[in-house]
């Protein structure tokens, strides 16, 4: 019967990361090693790399202490741990700074046997990781990883699951001809990224680090909430009741997110609710402006936000990275496929989006940069 953390045979191969490489036989010695030289009350894994990140994971799941894993240059202050914590982890910080989140290990792993059916890796398989382990989706991934049997990598040439961001699909499918299956997550599938990766099964999941898996769908299926998930919207928001929240959250938790539920528990999200931008009394949900201007012909990314105005209350603002095209050409095209509402009134155009470490827009940066 396999341990609780590591799913795979000795003999198979575990991690390969950063040059270095475990089999699944030498990464329990390593885990049993870390233990019996280190027997602090809390171990952080934040700055570490990512081999020795996840021997200090696993290790901290053996001896049942908690273990941090926070990016290090934005680490969150914390309070008294709850004595059944676990992983001590953080928001992405794409709307502000991260807060500290606090989880037990059944939060997670109790939800593998259904990701597994969902995403259907198997132990064979050699799973590409495309961010830092601080990026809570990446943890997720690796840790599954682990507990399947799978090998952990960061070789694309040899991948055949990825877990990654839209925009990271887009580069990585050019370099991982072996890929299977590709996992996305963070914000919403766009058509370029599902264009980029024809040929590969994209399973698409809908989270959050404080509510971890809450909906999945292999595309073009729609989502649908887990088995486990119970959902509820409350004045155009999501709320989810789960047995994979953090620790301290209320039943139910306001995701934050616009979204609508229909049958057999399909769920559409529409987009954070404070993207939901008020221009002269007409709602414009930030995103799907985002999905109208991400298709054109040179747009490379684009992020929308709201902004004040004196007679609309507010406005659209369009940051646009540009790709061999002039702005005016953007704007010409954006007019035959918006709204006049939706219709961006002040474009600015930037070398590169600001981006969180899982390649979030990150929109609180961003909104600084526009002010």
């Amino acid at each position: 019967m396999r341990s609780p953390e590591l799913g795979g045979a000795p003999d198979r191969p575990a991690i390969e990361f950063g040059g270095r490489a475990y089999t699944f036989g030498q990464l329990d010695r390593a885990i049993e090693e870390w233990i019996a030289r280190d027997d602090a009350p809390v171990y952080d894994a934040s700055t570490l790399s990512v081999s020795d990140a996840l021997i200090c994971v696993c290790a901290a799941f053996r001896r049942g202490i908690p273990v941090r894993v926070e990016n290090p240059d934005a680490r969150p202050a914390r309070g008294d741990l709850p004595p059944s914590a676990f992983l001590l982890v953080t928001t992405s910080g794409s709307t502000g700074r991260p807060r500290p989140l606090a989880r037990t290990a059944a939060s997670w792993f109790d939800s593998f046997p259904a990701f597994t059916a969902i995403t259907g890796v198997e132990a064979v398989d050699r799973v590409l990781i495309t961010g830092p382990l601080h990026a809570t989706m990446h943890l997720f991934g690796a840790l599954h990883a682990l507990w399947q049997g799978a090998c952990v990598t960061d070789d694309a040439s040899s991948a055949t699951v990825v877990h990654a961001v839209p925009a990271v699909l887009r580069d990585v499918v050019n370099r991982a001809p072996r890929l299977r299956t590709a996992i996305v997550a963070g914000i919403a599938l766009d058509d370029g990224a599902r264009a980029a990766a024809a040929g590969v099964e994209i399973v698409e999941y809908y989270g959050s680090a404080e509510v971890s898996l809450v909906a999945a769908r292999r595309v073009p299926e729609p989502l649908r909430l887990l088995d486990a998930v119970d959902a509820e919207i409350r004045d155009g928001l999501l709320y989810v009741r789960t047995p994979y929240a953090v620790l301290g959250g209320p039943e139910w938790f306001g995701v934050g997110d616009l979204a609508e539920l229909g049958a057999d528990r399909e769920l559409v999200v529409r987009g954070r609710g404070e993207s939901a931008i008020n221009v002269g009394g007409t709602t414009v949900v930030a995103e799907d402006v985002e999905r109208v201007l991400g298709r054109l012909d040179g747009v490379a990314a684009v992020a929308v936000v709201g902004a004040p105005h004196a007679v609309f209350g507010e406005i659209v603002t369009a940051a646009v990275q540009l790709d061999g095209v002039e702005l005016d050409a953007v704007r010409a095209q954006a007019r035959g496929l918006l709204m006049k509402e939706a219709m961006p009134r002040r474009w600015v155009p930037l070398p590169r989006l600001p981006r969180t470490a899982s390649g979030k827009v990150a929109r609180g940066q961003l909104k600084d940069l526009l002010a």
